[in-house]
């Protein structure tokens, strides 16, 4: 079989201008790992590729995705190309062209694969991969497949019931990724490489434990007992070249949850909890810094202060990348008396907010939903968080709990609308204070104590939620809430069978795609569709009989039937569950010979950091001492490294936001020790001269940035090269002294114009002020297309004669004599 690969440049070109955001689609990051094989080597190597059916800002910002193509591309013999659902404008012109969805990496067409991954986080997303099978000629279809369509393979924690997503799916992966997938990817680039087909690939893959395919009795959860011996890992490539939706680092510093919150799927279906020692989390935290260029790296996990070295792991950070304006941020921290001075640690750099999930505010609610967060407590934590600077918080709260009969709002009271209204407005008028009010539905997930209760009604849902709303706003505090219409879908996706496949495909066929998406989700289809299918939507979003088996029941999360129905029973009777610890008085089943709880067994405060990570050695390009100037007065003084660079190929299609976000972490990863913004949250000195349309390529940008430290701008620019994206090269440097009390240029300040290549080999001088003018009258007529166009260089004004321009460089000698002349140009 050919295999075929596509360009976009090529195959596309200026149509892509005609996208949002057409980033998305070129690939050219950094750090991007996948390759394009060679004719003699498809036989040997195993073609894979992980799809994220979302879009690309939210998929590079997912850590399985990246876990999964990092290690997938450590194994010898195997490619692993990555994918993202297209937005609708995308899809339109892929089809309008005839050309399939390619690989990011290597512009494989993913019909070409061996094996196709999906990771699904949220159920919405399963319109996206339909979206991504039928654009690239796979048949939506498992059962018309054949020896000529990879295998699909879907993973995530959406899994934990595959039913609806059978007939889409050839293979489901349950559980933990690292707990087994890439030693049986492994064996399968061995079989593939001793001339196996697709068929006896296929049932190798169904016959592993946790994997579950159609005819199979059961799978077992894949669970990863090796969490917490492992050496530092850290998924950090590739490195996104615009902005995503979580634009930072991620380090896992604990996986599972030890509290067991009753509504919580993630809490049940990754135990146990288990925990990374502090000198793993650090070393995983150096690489996203020094190897990613991330300024703010997230300790992820689903309860941040359960993580029994948190306190000393903040101050390791701190003193390891204070110096290089790093924050960490803590994003499950649970808010108590004992978390706030830990969120002054993390605020140093940058400040951070209080969050507090209370989900239902009554006490006895509480309970039955195993989590207690008194108001007493939360308003003590307010005062005294209002003492120590803070000026508000955010909440979180949730309604449709299994909490037992509730009145009506217009009843006796005691509603859950009514009970939250009068414990944020009663908390508000106590603490002096105005929130943030986050308001969900709760979604009744299988392998939880709740899995058998009925969610509530779009009908329900609208009216608590607009009474919430309501009743807060004029109080002065902003309230989100969401869509329960989403919320129903969400529900019918998570709980159905087999036969939510057919509404899902009929959901596809009549346009729905990105449905997590408000500008993209059609509302009117998935409402009619709501209304078709009735019957089989009431009965899956209804109560669920104890006398039949559930749909999930051939899934083994490893906790036990029995665990989740006694916890049901204990939470009608409003008891609490004890948190998961070892020799816990609640087992649930989980902890096996091989799979413990991992809490307080290898801690030791003069063991935790035995080998601390050292200060980061002075990169190449640093000189130990600034000349004699500077010392005399550091304070005020500053370099100022102003630096050319080009801009080609898939470049183009980055944004001027984006290519600011681009030189901002290569500065990090080049240990180019930068000077920042004061304020809130402080930046980089950083200053692109001027912005370049999508579309128009480059010789010769302009860009400058301030240091305190004196670097050799050959050096500068050698290492800097070694750390940009595909298509952007420093071209030629120079390095200005600016003393103290002398007035300091910003670059825009000093544009002249522009040079262009012209027609016929010439060169265009082009004023800043007539450069739009100038676009429009080398724009294609056909379409206003500027794709093509070459802007040269970026003149300054001369600071003898400013209605001439010159070289920045040239000008800012000028300015500037006492410059160190040391410049550098390729």
């Amino acid at each position: 079989m050919k295999i075929q690969y596509i360009d976009p440049l090529e195959k596309l070109g200026k149509l892509l201008l005609e996208v949002e955001k057409p980033g998305r689609y070129t690939g050219g990051e950094y750090g991007s790992i996948s390759r394009r094989l060679f004719p003699d080597e498809d036989q040997a190597f195993l073609r894979m590729l992980i799809a994220f059916p979302d879009l690309y800002e939210i998929g590079m910002s997912n850590q399985a995705f990246r876990i999964i193509y990092n290690r997938l591309n450590k194994i010898p013999g195997i490619s692993c190309d990555r994918v993202f659902a297209p937005a609708p404008d995308f899809e339109s012109l892929l089809r309008r062209q005839n050309l399939p969805l390619y690989g990011l990496d290597t512009g494989i067409s993913l019909k070409n694969l061996d094996i196709l991954m999906f990771t699904l986080g949220y159920e919405l997303g399963i319109t996206g991969v339909l979206a991504i099978l039928d654009l690239s000629a796979i048949p939506v279809f498992s059962s018309g497949r054949g020896g000529e369509d990879p295998i699909v393979i879907m993973g995530g924690p959406c899994v934990s019931n595959p039913l609806p997503y059978a007939a889409f799916i050839d293979a489901f992966w349950i559980g933990e990724a690292e707990a087994g997938f890439f030693e049986l990817a492994g064996e399968l680039q061995a079989m593939k490489q001793a001339g196996a087909g697709r068929g006896e690939l296929l049932e190798r893959i169904c016959s592993h434990p946790s994997v579950w395919a159609r005819g199979k009795s059961s799978a077992v959860r894949a669970i990863d007992a090796g969490f917490a011996s492992r050496s530092p890992d850290a998924a950090v490539f590739p490195v996104p070249s615009m902005k995503t939706v979580q634009h930072h680092g991620a380090g896992e510093i604990l996986r599972g949850c030890p509290n067991g919150c009753r509504f919580c799927h993630a809490g049940f279906w990754y135990r146990p909890m288990r925990q990374k020692p502090g000198d793993v989390v650090a070393g995983e935290a150096e690489a996203f810094i020094s190897q990613g260029g991330y300024r703010e790296i997230s300790l992820s996990s689903l309860s941040s202060g359960d993580y029994v070295y948190i306190g000393d792991l903040v101050d390791q950070l701190n003193r390891n990348f204070a110096d290089r304006h790093v924050s960490f941020q803590l994003p499950s921290l649970k808010v108590s008396s004992f978390s706030l001075p830990l969120l002054e640690k993390i605020s140093e750099t940058r400040k951070s907010g209080l969050t507090f999930a209370v989900e239902t505010p009554e006490e006895s609610w509480q309970l039955a939903i195993n989590k207690i967060v008194s108001r007493e407590n939360v308003l003590n934590i307010l005062r005294e968080a209002k003492r120590r600077g803070w000026r508000g918080a955010k909440f979180y709260f949730m309604i449709g709990l299994p909490l037992g009969d509730l009145p009506a709002a217009d009843g006796d009271g005691q509603s859950e609308e009514t009970r939250i209204v009068d414990f944020i407005a009663g908390l508000g008028r106590s603490a002096g204070m105005f929130f943030n009010i986050n308001v969900g539905i709760f979604v009744p997930k299988p392998h939880t104590p709740f899995e058998r209760a009925a969610q509530i009604t779009m009908t329900e849902a609208r009216g608590k939620l607009e009474y919430i709303r309501s009743r807060l706003k004029p109080l002065g505090h902003k309230v989100s809430i969401p869509d329960p219409l989403l919320s129903a879908i969400e529900g019918i996706l998570s709980r159905g069978d087999e036969r939510t496949g057919e509404l899902i495909k009929t959901a596809f066929d009549r346009g729905c795609r990105l449905d997590a998406w408000t500008e993209y989700c059609r509302k009117d289809l998935w409402e009619e569709l709501l209304v078709s299918y009735k019957d089989l939507t009431e009965e899956i979003l209804g109560e669920k009989s104890t006398e039949k088996p559930l749909p999930w029941n051939y899934i083994k999360s490893g906790v036990s039937n029995s665990y989740l129905e006694n916890d049901f029973s204990r939470s009608i009777s409003k008891e609490i569950t004890s948190t998961c610890i070892n020799k816990c008085t609640h087992p649930c089943g989980i902890c096996k010979k091989d799979i413990n709880i991992v809490h307080n067994t290898i801690h030791h405060d003069n063991l935790l950091y035995e080998n601390p990570l050292p200060n980061p050695e002075k990169s190449p390009d640093e000189l130990a001492e600034p000349p004699a100037q500077a010392k005399a007065d550091r304070d005020f003084s500053l370099w100022r490294i102003i630096f050319s660079f080009s801009k080609e190929g898939r470049a183009v299609f980055l944004s001027h936001l984006s290519m600011v976000e681009v030189f901002s972490m290569a500065l990090l990863r080049a240990g180019v020790r930068v000077l920042f913004t004061r304020g809130f949250n402080p930046l980089p000195k950083l200053e692109i001269c001027a912005p370049l349309s999508l579309g128009i390529s480059s010789a010769g940008e302009i860009a400058a940035v301030d240091t305190r430290d004196y670097y050799a701008a050959e050096d500068f620019a050698a290492a800097m090269n070694g750390k940009l994206p595909e298509g952007i090269r420093i071209q030629g440097a120079d390095n200005f002294f600016i003393p103290g009390g002398e007035k300091k240029y910003s670059l825009a300040s000093r544009l002249w114009g522009f040079s262009y290549a012209g027609d016929r080999d010439t060169v265009d001088m082009v004023k800043a002020g007539d450069e739009k003018k100038y676009r429009a009258l080398r724009t294609e007529p056909d379409n206003g297309s500027v794709f093509g166009l070459k802007r040269l260089s970026v003149l300054a004004k001369d600071p003898e004669n400013p209605d001439q321009g010159r070289s920045f460089f040239t000008a800012f000698r000028v300015l500037y004599p006492i410059s160190r002349q040391n410049r550098h140009y390729d």
